[in-house]
């Protein structure tokens, strides 16, 4: 029985090679957006981001999506108005899943909120007033008005 040469020890370590061929970003996004994509689907998240094109404007000044969970939609809301929402939830299923396009809503859960419905209202701080910026190099002009305006406001930020 004869013995296979051992490969050399440079053979051992070079790194296999790889082949550098294009690829298509569709190849690649499956493996960067499965992680993100196990904890929300991405149609769930789209209904927590744009809630009020999905329920309509009087809806969504009175409720809040806090959750989607296993086809359970969970909505914040007042208490005066979880006992007529709760008579209206097969609309606003279907609503919902229509806005969606496939069924991701089975169940509504409605919990109390007080907050439910306004949008978090950032604390702005009085601006002061920022010098305007001049830009005497460039022509008059409505670029010249528009690069102005810009610095000012950076300015001002």
């Amino acid at each position: 029985m004869a013995k296979e040469p051992r490969a050399s020890k440079q053979q051992a370590q070079e790194p296999p090679r790889r082949a550098m061929t294009a690829r298509s970003l569709a190849a690649l996004l499956p493996a960067v957006t499965a992680p993100a994509f196990r904890r929300r689907s991405p149609t769930g998240a789209r209904l927590l981001a744009c809630w009020a094109d999905a329920i309509g404007p009087a809806h969504a000044r009175l409720t809040t999506p806090q959750r989607l969970s296993a086809g359970t939609l969970t909505i914040g809301c007042a208490s005066h108005v979880a006992l007529e929402l709760q008579h209206q939830a097969d609309m606003l299923i279907a609503r919902i899943n229509t806005w969606c396009g496939d069924r991701l809503v089975t169940r509504l859960r409605f919990v109390h909120d007080p907050q439910a419905g306004r949008r978090p209202s950032s604390a702005r701080q009085k601006r002061k007033p920022a010098q305007p910026c001049t830009l005497p190099d460039l022509p008059e002009g409505p670029l010249r008005a528009a690069l102005e305006a810009l610095g000012t406001g950076i300015a001002q930020d």
